[in-house]
């Protein structure tokens, strides 16, 4: 098990041309390899530097390079105008579509014991490891899974194996794990490289997948003084603390730690990234640990259109919608439609401000009684984008005209707000 590569700090800015040096250098060093499966993220992470990763590769294998799978998860299938801006010259003959209930394989299962005690006895059943088909039977002599370490909601901190086992997963994997996520608590785990499910997954990864050909290329991506996205770190490697490199540095460029709750809180959601409130509510979770009791959160959306990434779930949200954990875990007990779409639970959890702060919705296409039906306050997306205009507004702190104070900012998914005092 191998650090291939291992470069970056909070002031660190690599160029386009330092991914392609530290990437074909690790390439040489891996020697001759005849067939060649990248993983990279899909549109929703088009901000990780993925794409260009993935557009390297390509330069590098030619037509070694036989297989590319967008981890999807749930995700929508990307289409033709997504793989261009994130994949441009890449042939669009080597994209191969996740379809995360039909083409997946159980390669083991992490015993019922071990889960028990990762999550505290939050689960107490054995989890089943799943990946596509492809990455199991494909015959490759490299897999290279690409993405960006960043805080999540789920598992603590984003990518690395999380890639593999639920990115290309299957639906009883990904539902108990994100559902496991959402029961241990996310206040518990955002912003941690050690979490429940990170060591069921590599449980998983150490005991079912010693033969595969992994190997991982991690981006750490923050914003410079110029409020320009930059990449702070590059790490390659097929072992753990390529991964825990990675999110370490993550944490301190990530993570923003404050000193006082935020009253208010205005955020954009850039409508080529959000088109669901399924990803749109990073504005929620990576938010939540900073808002005060009674406070607002004031979420513009103009490319979100529907709550589900899946057909199937945006109807549970409609039917349910984003209420407390306990009314959630009511709703399990006595509903077999939600029961049988552990994932979808987790999801309304994870989008419940549990009656601490409100959440005000500015759709692109959803209507108020569509907004208000799921539980969030409804605002016309138009008179909130001229008082709260993201053309003007500076990422952090700002004083309107009329003296309100709001704390603003462009990008949920490039990282964690928490008020200090709720880190104790």
């Amino acid at each position: 098990m191998t650090t291939y590569y291992a470069v970056g700090s909070p002031t660190t800015e690599l160029s386009h041309d330092d991914l392609r040096e530290a990437l074909h250098g690790v390439f040489r060093r891996l020697g001759d390899r005849k067939r060649v499966l990248a993983v990279p993220p899909d549109f929703t992470r088009f901000n990780s530097r993925s794409g260009p990763l993935t557009c390297q590769t390509y330069e590098y294998y030619g037509d070694r390079l036989v297989d590319i799978m967008p981890a999807l998860g749930t995700h929508f299938v990307m289409p033709d105008w997504q793989l261009d801006r994130m994949y441009p010259g890449v042939p669009k003959s080597l994209f191969r579509e996740h379809r995360w209930r039909d083409d997946v394989v159980t390669i083991g299962q992490v015993p019922a014991e071990f889960v028990t005690q990762a999550t505290e006895g939050i689960w107490n059943r054995p989890w089943p490891a799943q990946l596509n088909k492809l990455l199991w039977e494909g015959g490759h002599d490299l897999i290279l899974s690409i993405g960006q370490v960043v805080p999540h909601e789920v598992m603590g901190m984003a990518n690395y194996n999380k890639n593999i086992f639920v990115g290309t997963g299957g639906s009883q994997g990904i539902n108990e794990s994100h559902f496991i996520g959402a029961a241990y608590g996310m206040e518990r785990m955002m912003g941690r490289a050690d979490t429940p499910l990170r060591r069921i997954l590599n449980y998983a990864q150490e005991h079912f997948c010693r033969h595969l050909p992994l190997l991982y290329a991690l981006t750490v991506v923050g914003t410079n003084e110029r409020r320009e996205l930059v990449t702070r770190g590059l790490f390659i490697g097929d072992d753990h603390d390529c991964y825990e490199q990675a999110a370490a540095l993550s944490i301190q460029v990530n993570f923003t730690i404050l000193k006082e709750e935020l009253p208010k809180v205005v955020v954009y959601l850039d409508e080529e990234e959000f088109h669901s409130t399924w990803l749109g509510n990073k504005a929620i979770y990576r938010t939540r640990m900073a808002i005060a009791d009674r406070g607002q959160l004031v979420v513009l959306a103009p490319g979100v259109k529907t709550f589900g990434e899946d057909p199937q779930i945006d109807v549970l949200i409609r039917k349910y919608g984003y209420r407390t954990t306990p009314e959630i875990m009511a709703f399990m007990r006595d509903n077999a439609d939600l029961q049988g779409n552990l994932s979808a639970a987790a999801h309304l959890i994870h989008g419940s401000s549990e009656g601490r702060f409100d959440v005000t919705y500015c759709p692109g296409e959803l209507s108020r009684h569509e907004v208000e039906g799921v539980g969030y306050h409804y605002a016309d997306l138009k008179e909130m984008s001229r008082r709260y205009d993201p053309k003007t507004l500076a990422d952090g702190w700002n004083t309107l005209g009329d003296g309100e104070r709001i704390f603003y900012i462009s990008n949920p998914a490039l990282g964690l707000w928490a008020y200090e005092g709720r880190l104790t």
